[in-house]
This record gives structure tokens, C-alpha cells and sequence, in this order.
């Protein structure tokens, strides 16, 4: 079986956005105009494609990343009906809430392009500065959409200004609009200067025609930016336009492709996806700009059996290489594996080899996705995303591969959790089904996690956020059939240390016969807080930032004893120190100690170890950490007062503040704990017209007196 599409005309490309900019809502008019479906689903209507599950439909947001496969040909291409014209579209409609933020970073792991959408009045927001980070981090191309143009305040200009200040100087202008708010009536194309307009049913009829007299000006001015802006990345361009040559569209174009497919231009185009204008004209961007599998640089990975590098190339010949980047609980046919092929092909009822774990599974079926609907195929091919029925041992970010040829892919690395609660099943049925369904929900969502309290043996669930844990629980109401009594959200405090301590553990015990002798001297000291953007040395792991270090010199303490001393720092660092929470940013040195020949065993240096680090944590200053909040709040203007005085008195700091159309958006840090029920306290003190995001930007010391009062509540 060949493949029917060539790797050239395929995109796999993702559709991102802050909450509420339009994301799905652009998502339904790609699926329209692909030919995908007949009817437009909205969003204010609960009948969307992409958001598909019961608590979708029901908030209105989307929480799960969805898959659609689609097929495209360009607006202006005379011969529509040929199929060699057209284009094989992968597109994954992710979140926007900061909750489901674990979405965006995975998807944006297996793409090769994004899409990102901005609302017209508000411009950048703090998750769309969240999902460019994480583009930036996965080296995506990106084509910006300013959606919205249609609302009142919207801005195309300001919008524009916004993605200039917060999040790239190379952004530039592909497209002007043609009015703005109700007069929005299409726009400009600065590249090919035409201007174009969307008729008949659902805007699907494009119609091309000459720039209006009143826009002449701009467009010449902009046109001329737009093409500085391409052949400063072409030499030789370059000195032929300085030498007064201009150059011809197809160099443009070209030339512009490589410039954003190295992300050094990101084109910025501008619609509105509600009032069907403009998606079309950004769905030929995504075919003429966005890379192609082939147009992405070779992934790299490690032979896990000899520790080289391995690289492989977009090509069916290669050895088989796929990464597996999310999980997703089917009604109908058990547990979906989503993964993304960068190399060769694999066919239904093989066998694969999950070079994370060591073992092989046998590959049943596979699915082609269309959100919740599925298409089943017998062969994928480089470059594709589908969905594997029956792997049991697979999760997210484990690497599929060829046995012969093995290959490790780096994993994808998610934020902790920093909010937790507690929860009991009802009955005894429940408990044993509620095992069940946190197993499962914790394999498809890797920032959920589920711990026991070690001291009242209760239940607790960690999650990215109060919504994130309530959507969790009300699935496993829903899907698994679990009723549970639930706690109140409570904040995920850590524990650190504030200098260098040195100590000593000792643990000897002497009973009849064989007795226990563990000895150690550790010396701790604090961590610089990991920082997400960088780098971090090979000895730290960045979920906890924790270091170990061997130092030990003429065997004073013998090399199998050496992993127990580790295990049981570990283990005193998860019991924490001043209120039980979970150290992190510790670097931990074993240097001395000593050992009997009959008496040591690895428990006993265990248990000495974990009395040592608690002896050097009591003289190293051991402090509480918070999480503290990006939060940012929407108001109209006459609120402002109220908003900044009730920040101020949560121990927020006002970062700063801008015009939103007709409100006011302020931006502050504040910590986690002080944000629990604003929702209501916000919809009361703004007569209910004041929204806010917030999402977790880092930990923080906590003042000594809210940590006194958190200690005494631990007691």
C-alpha cells in the first residue's frame, strides 16, 4: 500500500490561542471550507466538531486537544477539481484555559506549524504568551490570525502592536482590514496587493478586486515594509533590490517561506472566523508558508543501547520512529494512542518496540482522527498523526520504534501541579472502581497526579488548577460511574532551604544477632529555581530540581550502598521539613561516612540518610514555598479603583496596566492562595462585567507570618 498524499502537500499544524479569541469557532470554518462537514457548528450552540465531550458543550471551552484530518486547495487555484491541487491537512484544535495547558505543550511537540489566534480587542493575553512560549521552545513556525474584527474595539493595529511588544519584534503585516468593527467588510493583501472580499453561503464565495482609494496610501507603505522585511533574509535579493531591482512574487513568496519556516518573519493575517471572512485566505498561508514534514529539520534522539545520537529523516524508507504524545479513553474502543511518525511506516498487526520501557506490543488497529470520529486505516506513513487501538503500556512521550533500529526521542517535560484536594469514594464499590478510573485519567493527563497523605492516609489529587480538578472529578462521575466526596482545593506548597548545612546520620541498632550500621555526612545547598527556557545540568532531574553528588573517595561508604542513601534523602525531601510539603531546589553531596562489614545493609543506610538531611535541613534554614499567579483582570474603567485595592490587599503586585477597547486590563502577581473564590468576589464588587485569567508563573518564599499560620493548620 503506497501513501495517497505526498509528504510535500502535507501540514501538521495546530490551532492556538488564548481562552475565548475564537479558536474553535476558526477550527469549524477550516472544517466547512475543507469539505469536511456540511453544517458550521457554534460554539454558543454546544454543536462544535472539535469540542466534543459533554463538558465542552456544556462550558463552551475546549479542554482536550482534538485531531481533525482535512484536505485543501488554494482559494485562487483555477483547477479546484484536480486532486493533485490539493492539500492533506493534520490540524489539533488545542485548549486555551491555563488549566489544560498540558495540551497545548504536547501538541506543540508533534506539529510542525501553528496557527495562532488573537482577539482583535484584547490583542496578546497571558495564555497566548504562555502558548508562544512553548512554540518557542519546540521551534514551531507560526502564521498569526487577529480574529474578531467584527467586535466592537477592535483594533487591528493595536492588536498588532501588542504581538511587536509582548512577544516578537518579527511579526510583520501580511494583510490590512477593510473597516473595523461593524463596518468590517474584508482586507488588503500587502504581498499581492489585492483586496478581497467573502460572499454566498457561510463568506465561501472569495472575491478578488481592487484596493478602495481610501486604503491606496497605507497599502503602498506597508507593501513596501513587507518587502524589506523578505529580502533582508536573501543576500542576494537583497543587493539586487538595493540596487533598484524589484523583485518578482515568486521570489518573494519563496523566499518569505524560508524566512518563516526559520522563524525569522512571523506574517500576521486578520478576519473574522464568526462572520466567515478572512480563515480561507490564512488556510493558502498555512499551505504557502507552513513546512511541510519535509521542510523540517531531522529528528534527533539516542540509540538507548549505546548512548549516541541518532538522527532520522521524513522519508518512508527510514526505520520506523513515532512518538506517542497523548491518551484518550474511548467508549467504544478502549484507550487511543495518539502519536506523531517522523520516519518510515508501520502497518495494523505489527509488532512496535517502546524504546522507553524495553518491551514490544502488538499494534491492532489503527484510526485516523476526526475529533471524535474515526476512520480506520492499515498503514501510516511519515509525517502523519493517527491513533493506535490496544497498546497497553504505552503513555505520553514514550518513543516507537523499530527493534532492529532502536531510537529514544527526549521526552516531553510538563509543569507540576499546584493546586491538590481531597477525595473518598461514597460506598465500597466506589473505591475500588475510583482506583480504576484515577489510573486512567492520570496515563491520559500527565500534570494530574494522585498521592496518599502519609499521615491520615487520605486521597489527594493535584491538578493545574481549581477548574482542571472539578472537570477531572465530574469525568469520573460521568465516564467511570464514581461517586466521591471531595475536599477544598488546598495550594501545593513546596519546602526549601535557604544556605549550606552540613550534618552527620547515624543509624545503628543492635538486637540478638545480626545488628543494622549506616553512616553518612551529607552536605546540602540550595538550587538557583529552575528556570523553564534553560537548559539543566545532567545530574538534576527538573520535576523536583533535585542533585545528588557522589563524592565519596576510597569506598568509605560502598558503591551498592550509595543508590539506598539517595532513596532515602529522596524520601525525607517528599516528607518535607518545616510543614510536610515536598522540598525542591536542593543539591545533596555524600562526601564521608562509614560502614561495618556484617552489620551495614542497604536499609540501614536508607534510614541514616533521611536522619541526616533532616539534621542539615534544621541548620540550612529550611522555608515554605507558594505558587504565585499571573493574573489579569478585565474591568470597565469605573471598577479600576475596587480591582487594584482588592490585588493590593490579596498581597498582589499591579504589574502594570493597558486600554481594552472600552475596559481596562490589569496585570499583577499574585500568590494562589489568596485567588481561591475571586471569581464570585469579582462578579459582585463589578456588577458581573469584570472576567480574569490566571496562570501559575513561579514559586516564591512565603512572608513569616502566612507561614506561621499555614504551620499551625498543618499541626
Amino acid at each position: 500500500m503506497n501513501r495517497d498524499y505526498p509528504l510535500e502537500k502535507l501540514r501538521n499544524f495546530g490551532i492556538i490561542a488564548h481562552i475565548d479569541a475564537g479558536k474553535t469557532t476558526t477550527s469549524e470554518r477550516v472544517l466547512y471550507y475543507t469539505g469536511s462537514q456540511h453544517k458550521i457548528g457554534e460554539v454558543h450552540e454546544g454543536e462544535t466538531t472539535t469540542d466534543w465531550m459533554e463538558q465542552e458543550r456544556e462550558r463552551g471551552i475546549t479542554i482536550t486537544a482534538a485531531a481533525i484530518t482535512c484536505f485543501w486547495t488554494r482559494t485562487n487555484e483555477p483547477d479546484k477539481k484536480d486532486p493533485k491541487k490539493k492539500y492533506r491537512f493534520n490540524i489539533i484544535d488545542t485548549p486555551g484555559h491555563i488549566d489544560f495547558t498540558v495540551e497545548v505543550k504536547r501538541s506543540m511537540r508533534v506539529l510542525d506549524g501553528a496557527v495562532v489566534v488573537f482577539d482583535g480587542v484584547a490583542g496578546v493575553e497571558p495564555q497566548s504568551e504562555t502558548n508562544w512560549r512553548y512554540a518557542d521552545e519546540a521551534n514551531v513556525p507560526r502564521v498569526c490570525f487577529i480574529n474578531k474584527m467584527d467586535r466592537t474595539g477592535a483594533n487591528f493595529e493595536k492588536s498588532y502592536a501588542s504581538i511587536l511588544d509582548r512577544l516578537t519584534k518579527h511579526a510583520v503585516r501580511m494583510q490590512l482590514p477593510i473597516g473595523e468593527e461593524g463596518n468590517f467588510d474584508g482586507m488588503v493583501d500587502l504581498l499581492t496587493m489585492k483586496a478581497y472580499k467573502f460572499e454566498g453561503e457561510m463568506g465561501s464565495v472569495v472575491i478578488e478586486y481592487d484596493i478602495p482609494e481610501n486604503l491606496k496610501a497605507d497599502a503602498a507603505k506597508y507593501h513596501a515594509e513587507l518587502v524589506e522585511k523578505i529580502v533582508e533574509h536573501d543576500d542576494a535579493l537583497m543587493t539586487s533590490y538595493l540596487d533598484g531591482k524589484e523583485p518578482t512574487m515568486e521570489e518573494l513568496k519563496a523566499t518569505l517561506r524560508k524566512a518563516v519556516i526559520a522563524n525569522k518573519i512571523f506574517p500576521v493575517y486578520t478576519g473574522s472566523a464568526l462572520k466567515n471572512k478572512g480563515v480561507q485566505l490564512v488556510l493558502d498561508a498555512v499551505v504557502d508558508l507552513l513546512p511541510s514534514p519535509v521542510d523540517m529539520p531531522p529528528i534527533k534522539g539516542i540509540n538507548p543501547d549505546t548512548g549516541e545520537e541518532v538522527t532520522r529523516h521524513a522519508d518512508d524508507s527510514e526505520p520506523f520512529t513515532a512518538l506517542a504524545f497523548k491518551l484518550q479513553a474511548d467508549p467504544f474502543v478502549g484507550q487511543l494512542t495518539f502519536f506523531r511518525v517522523y520516519s518510515g511506516t508501520i502497518e495494523a498487526g505489527s509488532y512496535l518496540y517502546n524504546s522507553t520501557t524495553g518491551s514490544k506490543e502488538r499494534l491492532g488497529r489503527i484510526v485516523r482522527l476526526q475529533a471524535n470520529q474515526r476512520e480506520e486505516v492499515k498503514k501510516v506513513f511519515a509525517g502523519e498523526i493517527a491513533a493506535a487501538v490496544g497498546l497497553k503500556d504505552t503513555r505520553t512521550s514514550h518513543t516507537l520504534c523499530d527493534e532492529a533500529n532502536p531510537i529514544q526521542l527526549e521526552q516531553i517535560k510538563f509543569p507540576e501541579p499546584v493546586i491538590s484536594l481531597r477525595i473518598e469514594p461514597k460506598t465500597k464499590a466506589d473505591q475500588e472502581k475510583m482506583g480504576m478510573a484515577m489510573k486512567k485519567l492520570a496515563d491520559e493527563d500527565p500534570t494530574f497526579k494522585v498521592s496518599t497523605d502519609p499521615e491520615t492516609m487520605e486521597t489527594l489529587i493535584a491538578g493545574m488548577g481549581e477548574l482542571h480538578l472539578e472537570i477531572l472529578v465530574d469525568r469520573m462521575k460521568r465516564e467511570f460511574g464514581v461517586e466521591a466526596n471531595v475536599g477544598k482545593p488546598q495550594v501545593a506548597y513546596r519546602e526549601t532551604i535557604m544556605q549550606e548545612a552540613e550534618a552527620e546520620g547515624k543509624y545503628i541498632k543492635q538486637t540478638g544477632g545480626k545488628g543494622q550500621y549506616g553512616h553518612v555526612r551529607l552536605r546540602i545547598k540550595p538550587l538557583e529555581p529552575v528556570n523553564p527556557d534553560k537548559k539543566i545540568g545532567k545530574n538534576v532531574t527538573r520535576e523536583d530540581h533535585f542533585e545528588f553528588i557522589n563524592n565519596i573517595k576510597g569506598g568509605v561508604v560502598p558503591n551498592e550502598f550509595i543508590g539506598p542513601v539517595e532513596k532515602g534523602v529522596r524520601e525525607a525531601m517528599e516528607r518535607g521539613f518545616v510543614a510536610g510539603f515536598k522540598m525542591v531546589d536542593i543539591s545533596v553531596e555524600l562526601y564521608d561516612g562509614s560502614y561495618h562489614d556484617v552489620d551495614s545493609s542497604e536499609i540501614a543506610f536508607k534510614i541514616a540518610a533521611s536522619m541526616g538531611f533532616q539534621e542539615a535541613a534544621k541548620l540550612a534554614r529550611a522555608v515554605l514555598l507558594e505558587p504565585i499567579m499571573k493574573v489579569e483582570v478585565v474591568t470597565p474603567e469605573k471598577f479600576m479603583g475596587d480591582i487594584t485595592g482588592s490585588l493590593n490587599s490579596k498581597r498582589g503586585q499591579i504589574e502594570g496596566m493597558e486600554e481594552r477597547g472600552l475596559a481596562r486590563a490589569v496585570r499583577a502577581k499574585v500568590p494562589l492562595s489568596e485567588m481561591f473564590g475571586y471569581t464570585t468576589a469579582l462578579r459582585s464588587m463589578t456588577e458581573g462585567r469584570a472576567s480574569f485569567t490566571m496562570e501559575f508563573d513561579h514559586y516564591e518564599v512565603v512572608p513569616p507570618n502566612v507561614a506561621a499560620t499555614i504551620i499551625a493548620s498543618r499541626k
